[in-house]
């Protein structure tokens, strides 16, 4: 849902998704020659800023977790592949009932935790249960809803009985990480069936990741991986080059690119984004709960000299929360345009001719408190004043999206196909519109992909159209990395960063 640091994932800018994508992946790619020179042991220092909370993904722990850990240390029945692709991992093979209410699950042979512990049957069984549990932080939860109940006919077999048709189950089972059922204290400690395990956290500074033997899949390409963290995007990149580490999984600043993309030391490697920076309101309360307000806000916004002064000729401006990679995104950029009269004169309709004040709760991290006073500067052009409230990640999870106490919030939200919290009046924004909510139930329960993404169309519609949030842009997803290193993944969907594939040149 939301990163515990600023992310920064790729748009498209005018060119083709394909194209940009195939750029990326040509940049990134591994040539024969690298490959005879890589040492299948060597350990890769990854950079980071997204140090995790914790180290379990249903208590908040941030979107650090998922970079570090998913498809690393834990895995689930199926994937999101970098691609976007949803592939199958732990489920060798699955079917589908013809009322498609029972999804019956065989799971992958010889598997064991890095425990030794087999995987069963009652550890996936037990790991959804997690994630659907009362008082499970997932933001994936009300997606599972709909799960009736669970079968284990076998150590092999999993059966999932639903209340309602769900065409998403296999992608929504891509967030739930297979668990050991006898593991405890999973904030400190882990047992996942994935290529690594933890090795070492030390807290504030860096977490390791050591090659587990006793995985079923392929042998990873490398010895390990070390994320080693900071607080200070200069202070990042500086370590990569100095060789402190041999790959940054996002660039904070387009202004820091030149000095890797003129340096053949190094490889510079976008993607694309699914990370969206919004002002998000809490639409439960006055005045935010009045459209012809939202509408207004959103119209006061010069999203594009925003962008511009974040990020220069990256990034993508957005008109709802869908990026395009989503198979339902409409360009809605135009349904609330930059218009400062326009702007007003809502305000006016909406019983605030001389505007209001109003207070917006920010991270403490880059970009958000330059947002922040961007949007106080824009505001104070239609009479709205803005205080502006700064928040360490821990307080905004428990202030906002926990107990719902603010007036409007700067957030980025990094996940693939994340359109379905809008159908979710309890999510910490509150929008309530019952047609949105019926439109996102009845397309989970679609029988063809089709009709999913017709109704999710016209849900993404609606949204826009009520301004629910304000939607600023879409973050680039740069990567680099020294030129020895290679085979890393570029998109960062969901904000995960497979390593297994990633290999070092010898020295």
């Amino acid at each position: 849902m939301r990163r515990s640091h600023s992310p920064l994932t790729s748009p498209t800018r005018g060119v083709t998704v394909s194209v940009v994508r195939l750029v990326a992946l040509m940049t990134a790619s591994l040539t024969s020659a690298q490959a005879a020179d890589a040492d299948p042991n060597a350990s890769v220092s990854i950079g980071s800023l997204y140090e995790p909370q914790n180290l379990d993904n249903t208590a908040g722990a941030g979107q650090g977790i998922n970079e570090a850990f998913n498809g690393n240390v834990y895995e689930a029945l199926f994937r999101l592949s970098d691609s976007g692709a949803v592939e199958p991992v732990l489920a060798k093979d699955y079917k589908v009932s013809e009322d498609g209410l029972t999804y019956t699950f065989t799971l992958q042979p010889g598997v064991k935790f890095h425990s030794g512990e087999p995987l069963t049957a009652r550890d996936v069984k037990y790991s959804i249960e997690r994630v659907t549990a009362p008082d499970s932080k997932s933001s994936r939860k009300n997606s599972l809803k709909g799960i009736a109940s669970i079968e284990t006919p076998d150590d092999a077999t999993v059966v999932i009985k639903l209340s309602a048709r769900s065409i998403s189950l296999p992608y929504n089972l891509s967030y739930v990480w297979i668990v050991n059922d006898a593991a405890k204290d999973l904030k400190s400690s882990e047992d996942g069936t994935g290529p690594y395990k933890l090795g070492d956290w030390r807290r504030g500074s860096s977490l390791s990741l050591a090659r587990f033997d006793g995985y079923w899949g392929s042998k990873p390409a490398n010895g390990g991986v070390t994320f080693r963290y900071f607080t200070d995007a200069t202070a990042l990149n500086n370590a990569l080059l100095t060789g402190a580490v041999d790959i940054i999984t996002s660039v904070q600043s387009p202004d820091s690119l030149k000095q890797f993309q003129t340096n053949k030391s190094f490889t510079v490697a976008e993607g694309q984004s699914t990370t969206k920076l919004l002002l998000a309101y809490n639409d439960r309360v006055a005045p935010f709960d009045n459209v012809k307000v939202r509408k207004a806000l959103a119209r006061a916004i010069d999203k594009k000299k925003l962008l511009n002064a974040i990020w220069g000729d990256r990034g993508l401006v957005i008109g709802s929360f869908v990026p395009p990679t989503d198979p339902w995104y409409v360009d809605l950029t135009k349904v609330d345009d930059y218009n400062v009269e326009s702007a007003k004169a809502l305000l006016a309709e909406a019983g605030f001719k001389d505007g209001f004040t109003f207070t917006i709760d920010t991270p403490n991290y880059d970009p958000h408190p330059l947002v922040a006073q961007f949007l106080q500067t824009e505001y104070a052009k239609i009479g709205v004043k803005v205080n502006i409230n700064i928040i360490t990640a821990n307080e905004w999870y428990s202030k906002v999206y926990k107990a719902h106490d603010f007036q409007a919030t700067l957030q980025e939200h990094v996940n693939h196909r994340d359109i379905v919290f809008y159908g979710n009046p309890d999510f910490y924004w509150g929008y309530n519109n019952p047609k949105v909510v019926d439109l996102v139930k009845a397309a989970e329960a679609s029988t063809t992909t089709d009709e999913q993404t017709a109704r999710l169309k016209e849900a993404n519609t609606l949204i826009a159209e009520d301004a629910a949030s304000n939607w600023l842009y879409l973050y680039p997803q740069i990567v680099v990395s020294k030129a020895s290193v290679t085979g890393y993944p570029v998109n960062g969907l969901n904000s995960q960063f497979f390593a297994s594939g990633i290999r070092k040149a010898g020295k």
